[in-house]
């Protein structure tokens, strides 16, 4: 838009009507009012030209070429090998409980993330404390040291019980061995660890909204729930749903972490394949291109869900891929239509 207007602003300097005679001028402010408008709609739009631009494009360009032309004609890759194993049973399968792990442990993750960020702000000094020190120790600790004491809570507990503390009443009481599967056990440790990372990106969101906004609807008598659901999680939700996504695409490659727990995730799979068969490379390439797959599905969703939040907070809403596509065609043909017309 600015390059037209700039090719506008010169055309209209070459085209410009000569300067009023000295007589006109001596004639005053008056004439100047009374000269009817420049009218610019018979001006040709033409492009600006940025040389550098298109260079930096055609290096790229040759880079991204370059790249792929190594992928398509390196026989090492084994793209057939890859091709084979792709969608092969077993390698579903491990996709599979791949996604369901993200799943429960984000959901879990995010619930107990948000009430222990309630707790974090909230007034009480014990809340605040136990929250506090759930995210230190969490954080504060390998997420492998955490799957491997969860898997080995046996050790520590014969026993787990559900009754009246200091009394021999018990309601529920089962073998930890059985309670603590590795499924039991992965979802335990990804859960609690995200956890206490979704309880500090939730608490920085509800900090991010104005307090005076607050104070503002408490003075206009707006009850304190509609608060926190109109006013204040709205205006959160855009400051925690970008951190927020990046965690989830973490939780996504950090299931392969449960591979220590020897639970049939992806990644296992893999490992469990590529021992067997010894195609090492283009079985890791098969969980990568999987890994990529999940990510930029989430990406997508991530894409759409801020465009959604971002609602009273930008004047235009950005622009989907779909309607970039199109003002860019519509664009740029209509500039080609011209040019074709003055060749013509």
């Amino acid at each position: 838009m600015s390059s037209a207007a700039t090719t506008v602003a010169q055309s209209a300097q070459q085209s410009a009507p000569e300067p009023a005679p000295a007589s006109a001028a001596a004639e005053g402010p008056t004439a100047a009012v009374a000269r009817p408008a420049t009218d610019y709609s018979g001006y040709k739009l033409v492009p600006a030209r940025h040389p550098w631009r298109w260079v930096g494009t055609v290096l790229v360009a040759l880079g991204v070429v370059a790249v792929a032309w190594s992928l398509a004609t390196n026989p090492r890759w084994e793209w057939g090998v890859v091709a084979q194993w792709f969608t092969a049973q077993s390698v579903v399968n491990g996709l599979v409980e791949t996604l369901k792990l993200t799943a429960i442990s984000g959901a879990l993750g995010f619930v107990l993330g948000f009430i222990l960020a309630l707790m974090r702000l909230s007034a009480s000094p014990l809340l605040l404390s136990v929250s506090w020190t759930f995210s230190w120790i969490f954080r504060s600790t390998p997420l492998l040291v955490q799957m491997l004491l969860w898997y080995n809570l046996g050790y520590l507990y014969e026993k787990i019980s559900l009754g009246l503390p200091f009394t021999d009443i018990r309601f529920f009481e089962v073998q930890t061995t059985t309670l603590i599967s590795q499924f039991a056990a992965a979802v335990l440790g990804l859960t609690l660890n995200q956890a206490a990372y979704s309880a500090e990106i939730i608490r920085g969101g509800i900090l991010s909204v104005d307090q005076g906004q607050l104070e503002a609807a408490a003075a206009l008598g707006i009850p304190a729930w509609r608060r926190s659901t109109r006013i204040v999680l709205p205006q959160a939700m855009r400051a925690i749903l970008p951190t927020a996504f990046n965690e989830i695409i973490g939780l996504v490659k950090g299931t392969s972490i449960v591979y220590v727990l020897a639970y049939s995730e992806l990644f296992y799979t893999v490992q469990v394949i590529y021992n067997r068969t010894q195609q090492v490379l283009p079985l890791l390439l098969v969980a990568t291109l999987w890994y990529v797959a999940i990510t930029s599905v989430l990406s997508v969703f991530q894409y759409y869900i801020e465009r959604h939040f971002s609602k009273g907070a930008v004047r235009n809403l950005p622009l989907t891929p779909l309607q970039k596509a199109r003002n860019f065609f519509s664009t740029h043909a209509a500039v080609n239509f011209d040019r074709a017309k003055d060749a013509r």
